[in-house]
């Protein structure tokens, strides 16, 4: 077994192989750029090694910057993570030359499906189901459109070293086949130094399930389930599940066993997870292999007991798998939700800085015998960084099926606070409650068709209204009854507690009665329904668990104004508690506009401008390409909202802006 293991990653996954490294006993040595230097995978290892400025492309994906770091350290293997360098064949054969091992698979594997052309070319050879497609290099946006056509709309344009959605377009005219050509080319480019751009049919009604795959170096190579990841933003996972609600056992076994025939075809081992599409008739085609450690691996590791990261390193030691095809059982149910620095009620644009508040659930069994795990490699206090995926943390729930599992999850996200950033938890929690979701009826379109408008956060029904009511009353009985009990008073002069209140929130006003009763308070509403509610609730607390009828609900709480801001499943809502007098008063108070940003294109995210398409005096049509701007690795293309003429031009490409920073105003 590996004395040293270098991790050439960083953030969650670099803590993530940390951990299980630990776990065996091996040495563990962290590599960290400018921007990493107080990152969490640093203090988690045993040694670190500095790899120079924050753009991954000085730093973490200069091969000869990883193997002096391997020279300094004396580790004698070296663990990629995902991204990065865990698919670059020469990465691999750059280790062994030195005599180091590759945690991952052989590198011929690595480049046969590292090329998506390629890859398609060996699946069919060995009898994967395939997308139809032009697998051919394409040289510029005409002879897409020409392709595109042959195939027919929709079409998928990817780029051949792709991953992570960069580098992917969907086109479903001519229009948009020219323009998603040119933003996937140089999306590639920038992200892994490779344009090269090929075009496949766009299956509609499509699942996205993927195979994990196991194997070692003396021929043994097994499957180890599905995963179902078809709730994507962009093309980027957002929710992954395994097992899939929709497969049934011969479709996996199916599946599975095309899996395996892939891998054995390029001599796969070490885990590896192979991709593929599949309809409404569970008709399923190969997508493309990842030859290397997938972010989603938790909800397999829950499901199956194995420790992938634990046997990857095993594999490379030259071990044998310690189990068998028929070994493999998949038990219960398990839920991955990505929580990402991206602000859902900007269309979900990146947001960067300062984590002022983390304080993820408590990880582990729970007394139910449910599990809540947390993969992360950020704390509180810790910077968001431009430069690097916006991942936070992967939070993991399981439980023996589905339904319990996503309630599992949804209570871990009510109670998981971060502050100082956008984020996503808001719609996450959305989805956890959304019917379709939970019915499993669902496609890769689900984001695009159930939020075609983007994300506004969850309006309360009235039973949801009239729980967070209850809160609302309970805290504010919490607040008055300790303002009254201020010591130095008068005797017979201490100021009464009232029990009628008016709760507004969400758009409903909510007259109640509150009263001590045998389950704690008491709230009755007007329409002669009432409900029990209780907490631990303190001044100052920013979450508390409080009990509602029977039923235990996580809620985020703090100030606002005079009023308490509650946030609870998706829900964002200000509640104030009047007496009925001053309820009545603020019904006449008057209600503050917004600023007009109508005539305004704003920097939606802090990032590059990378081009202003426009100049002073143009004249736009709606939905014409303005500007576009970089951050976080992606290319973000900014459209007129309407027709209009450009008055002012306010920045130029190449300059870095804040978000809500002026780019252009119109007339």
């Amino acid at each position: 077994m590996f004395k040293k293991i270098l991790i050439a990653n960083r953030g969650e996954i670099a803590c993530r192989v940390i951990k299980t490294a630990q776990k065996l006993g091996i040495a563990t040595v962290a590599v960290y750029s400018d921007a990493d230097r107080e990152a969490l995978h640093v203090k988690m290892a045993d040694e670190a090694v500095h790899i120079g400025p924050a753009p991954s492309n000085q730093s973490y994906i200069v091969i000869q910057k990883i193997i002096d770091a391997v020279r300094q350290t004396g580790a004698d293997a070296v663990h990629p993570g995902y991204g990065f360098l865990s698919e670059n064949s020469n990465f691999a054969e750059a280790l062994k030359a030195e005599g180091v091992a590759f945690i991952g698979p052989p590198p011929v594997a690595i480049e046969a499906m590292g090329d998506k052309i390629t890859s398609k070319k060996i699946a069919a050879s060995a009898g994967v189901s395939t997308v139809p497609g032009h697998m051919g290099l394409i040289e510029d946006a005409s002879e897409a459109v020409k392709i595109a056509n042959q195939i027919g709309y929709p079409v998928m344009i990817k780029a051949s070293a792709g991953g992570g959605g960069k580098g992917m377009r969907i086109a479903w005219t001519d229009a948009e086949a020219r323009e998603g050509f040119q933003s996937s080319k140089n999306e590639a480019k920038s992200s892994f130094g490779d344009d090269r751009i090929f075009i496949e049919k766009f299956v509609t009604q499509p699942r996205h399930i993927e195979i994990q795959l196991l194997g070692d170096q003396h021929g043994n190579l097994l499957y180890l389930g599905e995963r179902e990841c078809s709730i994507q933003r962009r093309n980027q996972k957002v929710i992954e599940e395994a097992p899939s609600p929709f497969l049934d056992a011969a479709t996996r076994k199916a599946m599975g066993e095309q899996a395996v025939a892939l891998g054995k075809a390029v001599g796969y081992f070490s885990a590896g997870t192979v991709e593929f599409i599949v309809d409404g008739n569970r008709n399923f085609y190969f997508l493309e292999m990842n030859t290397r450690l997938q972010v989603e691996h938790p909800v397999t590791e829950l499901i199956t007991g194995i420790d992938l990261v634990e046997e990857m390193i095993r594999v490379a030691a030259g071990e044998k798998l310690r189990f068998g095809q028929d070994d493999i059982k998949l038990n219960g149910w398990a839920i991955e939700s990505r929580l990402y620095a991206e602000d859902p009620y900007r269309n979900f644009l990146p947001s960067i800085g300062r984590l002022t508040r983390y304080r993820p659930p408590v990880e582990g069994k729970r007394d139910d015998g449910t599990v809540v795990r947390n993969d992360t490699g950020v704390f509180e206090g810790g910077e968001i960084s431009m430069y690097y995926d916006p991942m936070i943390a992967k939070l993991c729930s399981w439980a023996p099926d589905r339904a319990t599992a996503i309630d599992v999850m949804g209570r871990a996200l009510d109670d998981f606070e971060v502050e100082g950033i956008g984020h996503n938890l808001p719609f996450l929690s959305a989805v956890m409650d959304h019917p379709r979701f939970r019915s499993g009826v669902i496609t890769t379109a689900f984001i695009a068709e159930e939020y075609p408008d983007g994300f506004a956060g969850v309006a309360p029904a009235e039973a949801d209204a009239k729980k967070l009511a209850a809160v609302a009353a309970l805290i504010n009985q919490s607040v008055q009854r300790r303002s009254a009990q201020i010591s130095g008073s008068l005797a017979n002069h201490q100021r009464p507690v009232g029990a009628d209140w008016v709760v507004t929130l969400g758009g409903f006003t909510l007259p109640l009665h509150v009263k001590d009763g045998a389950d704690g308070t008491v709230v009755a509403f007007d329409d002669g329904t009432s409900l029990a509610v209780s907490s631990d609730w303190l001044p100052g607390h920013l979450h508390a668990n409080f009990a509602v009828d029977g039923a235990g609900i996580g809620v985020k709480t703090s100030r606002s104004g005079t009023g308490w801001r509650l946030r609870w499943r998706g829900m964002d809502v200000v509640a104030h508690v009047r007496s009925p007098r001053v309820a009545e008063l603020a019904k006449l108070m008057p209600v503050k506009l917004p600023p007009d940003t109508s005539k305004m294109l704003l920097c939606p995210m802090p990032g590059v401008v990378t081009s202003i398409l426009v100049k002073d005096g143009d004249a736009v049509e709606a939905g014409q390409s303005l500007a576009t701007v970089e951050a976080m690795k992606m290319e973000n293309v900014l459209r007129a909202e309407r027709k209009g003429t450009v008055k002012r031009v306010a920045a130029t490409a190449g300059e870095s802006l804040a978000v809500d920073e002026l780019i252009m105003e119109f007339e």
